[in-house]
């Protein structure tokens, strides 16, 4: 329940604030009900929030209440890039990603958003910027 707490209280003080979810879906091997757990969670306490659903490049972009079922590939392939970018275009306040951490993204990208990298994985791995949360 640590983690619950922690993302309430983060949602809770950006409630006034652009918020986005992101889901990496290169891999088919990831925890889906903690996943879908962690985006009405979201849907719940933030309903204008935006949730993307990216691999090497962006699948989906769509209000969370409105988003398609989530689909995962086997390629293992995932770059950060689009959605990074993505966020900076938008003026995102906050991005939230779910993500094992082991995608990549231009060294020379400037990132003015705050980002949340929500692992869920018993391992949690360094992060390039921002704050890594574990949520497993």
């Amino acid at each position: 329940m640590r983690w619950q707490k922690s993302l309430l209280s983060m949602l809770k003080d950006r409630k006034d604030k652009k918020v986005a979810l992101a889901i990496d879906t290169s891999s088919n091997q990831v925890r889906s009900i903690l996943i879908n757990n962690i985006v009405t969670f979201f849907g719940e306490l933030n309903p204008n929030a935006t949730l993307i659903q990216a691999d090497f490049k962006i699948r989906t972009i769509s209000p969370i209440k409105e988003a398609p079922e989530i689909k995962y590939y086997k390629h293992g392939k995932s770059s950060y890039t689009e959605v990074l970018e993505w966020a900076e275009q938008e003026k995102i306040d906050s991005l939230f990603y779910i993500t094992d951490v082991t995608g990549y993204f231009y060294d020379d990208i400037k990132v003015n958003t705050e980002v949340f990298w929500l692992v869920p994985e018993d391992y949690l791995p360094k992060v390039p910027f921002g704050k890594a949360i574990k949520v497993a």
